[in-house]
C-alpha cells in the first residue's frame, strides 16, 4: 500500500509593508524649546537684552511735548455729505495726528513729516506762489508743467532744494506719482492763451483733469480743482453765488475754456460720488500780482505793462464792464484753506471789491503814470458785462476773505513788472 507524503511547511503569512513610525512621546515637544534655550547660553543673552531695553526706556527723557510740533488742523464738525452712507477716507493730517495721540510719545529724532504734494501748472503765475507757500510750510512739492504759459524763472529759486522737484510734462498724458495731495492748476487762463489753441485748451481741461483724478483715485490723494468764475459766463445774477448755474455760450470763442472748466467740475464731482475720491473745487475770480505774464491779454497786466511802456491804456467797449480783483497771496491762502478743510465746494475765491475798467485804468494812472492816455477799442466777443463774487460761503465754512485791496497790491505788481520789462531791455533781449 503506497503512502503519500504530504509536505506541510510553514503557512504563508501576509507581510504588511506599510511603515508605522513610533508614537511621539507627549513630553518631547515641551522639552525641545527648553533644550534649545539652554544650549550655547542663549538664555543668558535674552535676559541681558531684556535688562538693557528696560534701562533704556526707563532712563530715556519723555518726548510727549514734541507732539506739539505737529501742525494741528481744525476741521468743521459738519462736513458736506452727498450720500447718507458715503464712505469717507481719513485725511492725511488726521492719520498723522492719530498716530501721535495713540502712542503718546514720539521716538527721539523723529520730526513732523511734511506732505508730498503735486502742483500741476506749478511754474505758472498762481502755481508758483502756491509752491512757495507749501515749501515754506515744510512740504515736499512736485511741480508738473509743460511751460506753455509757465516759466522756469518762477520756480528757479527752489532749484537745489531737496524738497522741490520739477517735471516737464503735459497733463494730457498720464503720469504716475506717489503723493498725498494734488493741486490741479494746469490750464491756460488768459483769453490770449486759451484762444490760441482751443482744442488743446479743452483737452487740457477734460483729459488732463481725468488723468489727475485717476492718479488721485489710485494713490488715495486729495484732489483740488482750480475752476474759474468763467463757469458763470455772462451772468444774469449779481453778485454770483455758487448755486448759480451760469449763462454760458457753448459755441462761442471762449467756450473752450468756459465749458472745459464746467466739464472738469462735472468729472471731479463724478469721481467724488462714484469712486469716493476726496475732492475740492475752487472757482477763482480775477487775480493779479507778481509773475503774471506781461502780455497775456488780462486787463490788469495789460494796463500795467502799457503804462510802464508809455503806451495808451487799451479799454475795450465803453469801459463800464466790472471786474473784481484779488491779490495772489489772498488766493493762495484760500486754496490752502480749502484743501485742508472738510468741505467739497465749490467755493468762490475772489475779492468782492468791484471796479469798472475805467476805474481800474484810473488806479493804474495814479500808481504809474498820471499822464497815461486811454484808447478805446471794440469789445471782444462774449465778454461778460459784470463779474463779482459772493464769498459768504467761503467766509462761513473756510474762515477766508481777502486782505489785500487793489491800492496795496497793485504797487507790488508794478515793481515786479518794471524790473522784468526794463531789465529785459537793458540786456538787449525781447520782452517775453
Amino acid at each position: 500500500m503506497s503512502s503519500e507524503l504530504t509536505f506541510r511547511g510553514h503557512e504563508a503569512q501576509q507581510v504588511n509593508d506599510e511603515y508605522s513610525p513610533k508614537p511621539n512621546k507627549p513630553w518631547l515637544s515641551a522639552i525641545r524649546p527648553i533644550r534649545y534655550m539652554l544650549r550655547e547660553q542663549r538664555l543668558v543673552f535674552v535676559l541681558i537684552g531684556i535688562v538693557i531695553a528696560t534701562l533704556f526706556f526707563t532712563l530715556a527723557p519723555s518726548t510727549t511735548k514734541s507732539s506739539s510740533s505737529f501742525s494741528t488742523v481744525h476741521y468743521d464738525s459738519h462736513p458736506i455729505s452727498y450720500f447718507e452712507n458715503e464712505p469717507k477716507s481719513t485725511p492725511y493730517h488726521q492719520r498723522a495726528a492719530a498716530v501721535v495721540h495713540s502712542f503718546g510719545k514720539i521716538p527721539l529724532g523723529i520730526k513732523r513729516k511734511g506732505l508730498r504734494i503735486v502742483v500741476t501748472g506749478g511754474a505758472g503765475f498762481v502755481g508758483s506762489h502756491l509752491v512757495d507757500r507749501l515749501i515754506a510750510r515744510g512740504d515736499s512739492v512736485i511741480v508738473v508743467d509743460n511751460f506753455f504759459t509757465g516759466r522756469k524763472e518762477n520756480v528757479m529759486h527752489h532749484f537745489g532744494n531737496p524738497q522741490f522737484e520739477l517735471i516737464r510734462h503735459d497733463v494730457v498724458e498720464p503720469l504716475l506719482l506717489e503723493v498725498d495731495q494734488i493741486y490741479h492748476l494746469a490750464c491756460p487762463a488768459s483769453p490770449v492763451h486759451y484762444k490760441f489753441n482751443p482744442v488743446k485748451t479743452i483737452k487740457t481741461n477734460v483729459v488732463g483733469t481725468l488723468n489727475m483724478l485717476g492718479l488721485a483715485k489710485r494713490v488715495g490723494a486729495r484732489f483740488l480743482l482750480t475752476s474759474t468764475s468763467e463757469v458763470y459766463g455772462d451772468p444774469l445774477q449779481h453778485p454770483q453765488k455758487e448755486t448759480y448755474w451760469g449763462n454760458v455760450n457753448p459755441i462761442g470763442v471762449r467756450s473752450c475754456y468756459d465749458e472745459g472748466k464746467r466739464t472738469a467740475e462735472t468729472l471731479t464731482m463724478d469721481y467724488h460720488r462714484g469712486a469716493g475720491v476726496e475732492v475740492r473745487i475752487a472757482r477763482i475770480f480775477n487775480t493779479y500780482g507778481p509773475r503774471m505774464c506781461l502780455d497775456d491779454g488780462r486787463v490788469v497786466s495789460n494796463f500795467v505793462a502799457q503804462a510802464l511802456r508809455k503806451e495808451p491804456l487799451t479799454v475795450y467797449g465803453d469801459g463800464k464792464q466790472t471786474r473784481s480783483f484779488q491779490y495772489v497771496s489772498d488766493l493762495v491762502e484760500g486754496l490752502m484753506r480749502l484743501m485742508e478743510g472738510e468741505h467739497v465746494g465749490p467755493f468762490n475765491l475772489g475779492n468782492p471789491g468791484e471796479f469798472t475798467m475805467l476805474e481800474l485804468a484810473k488806479v493804474v494812472q495814479e500808481t504809474i503814470d498820471p499822464d497815461a492816455k486811454i484808447e478805446y477799442r471794440p469789445n471782444t466777443e462774449d465778454d461778460p458785462h459784470k463779474r463779482k463774487p459772493d464769498i459768504t460761503k467761503a467766509k462761513e465754512q473756510l474762515g477766508w476773505e481777502p486782505k489785500v485791496d487793489l491800492h496795496k497790491g497793485l504797487p507790488l505788481m508794478v515793481s515786479d513788472f518794471r524790473q522784468r520789462i526794463f531789465g529785459d531791455h537793458k540786456e538787449g533781449g525781447t520782452v517775453a
